[in-house]
């Protein structure tokens, strides 16, 4: 229950850390369309190097799972891994959501029933389940492993990538004409689901853990689909691409960095 309980915790606050990107903004601070490229390129590469080196090299390094026959690692890794992307394709094209730049997706039907802004919301939503998912099940390894080190790690570099996600949420809400305080409201909102994909996580692999491997290469699967089908899309759009890949190849090296500054600490 403990280890629970802290990667519930440790998700909130990565999730929370989505509204200090839209303080800069609330206080007036400009944005180009250039540096908020950058920003999402920035937490692209946070998120590839976090599912790569905390999720899915742990995952393959793992004992083989003894059922009616021995699983190899690689071959939960991959299965996992393909899991996790296709369930959020699946929500992705099914669960009504817009995005500014690209406009509307998911079912039609429904979406004409909902306002812009919970369209909006309901799209970063689906961004920011997998971070949640990731910090839940990193800590739930804790229960196999008894160290937290690599919840650690995630839930670091998801609260590091959510911050110029905060930036890039808050400044289009404001240039379509809302309020500050709408802003911070649905700023926080977005980041608020990752609790709950925390406790999913974290609790799946408590329980199960002979599905730790399996679930650490979901989660990754999860957040590299989200990485290559929205972000780095959303970071080319407007003409920025080499600058946006730049941002990538640099969050890749803080999350590196990281990743072997606080596991050798």
């Amino acid at each position: 229950m403990e280890i629970i309980l802290l990667g519930i915790f440790a998700s909130l606050l990565a999730g929370l850390s989505t509204s200090i990107g839209a303080i800069p903004v609330l206080l007036g601070k400009e944005f180009s369309d250039r540096s908020l490229d950058i920003m999402l390129g920035f937490a692209a590469g946070v998120m590839l190097a976090a599912s790569a080196f905390s999720l899915l090299v742990p995952a393959l390094e793992m004992d083989p799972i003894y059922t009616e026959w021995i699983l190899e690692p690689v071959i939960i890794v991959m299965l996992g891994f393909g899991s996790g992307a296709l369930i959020i394709h699946l929500i992705d094209r099914w669960a009504p959501h817009q995005h500014f730049i690209s406009g509307p997706e998911g079912s039609s039907n429904i979406s004409k029933r909902l306002a812009a802004t919970w369209l909006f919301v309901i799209a970063i939503t689906i961004h920011n389940f997998p971070e949640g998912l990731a910090v839940g099940v990193a800590f739930g390894s804790a229960a196999q492993t008894g160290d937290i080190t690599t919840g650690v790690i995630i839930a670091v570099a998801i609260a590091i990538q959510n911050i110029p996600e905060g930036t890039a949420v808050a400044l289009p809400l404001l240039r379509e004409g809302y309020k500050k305080r709408e802003t911070l409201t649905i700023t926080t909102i977005t980041g608020l689901v990752e609790p709950i994909g925390g406790f999913i996580g974290v609790a799946a692999v408590s329980v199960a853990l002979g599905m730790l491997g399996f679930g650490m290469a979901f989660a990754a699967g999860a957040m590299i689909f989200v990485v290559s089908d929205e972000i780095i899309p959303e970071s080319h759009r407007k003409g920025h691409e080499r600058a946006a890949t730049f941002g990538v190849i640099l969050g890749f090296m803080v999350m590196m960095f990281l990743d072997n500054f606080i596991a050798g600490a």
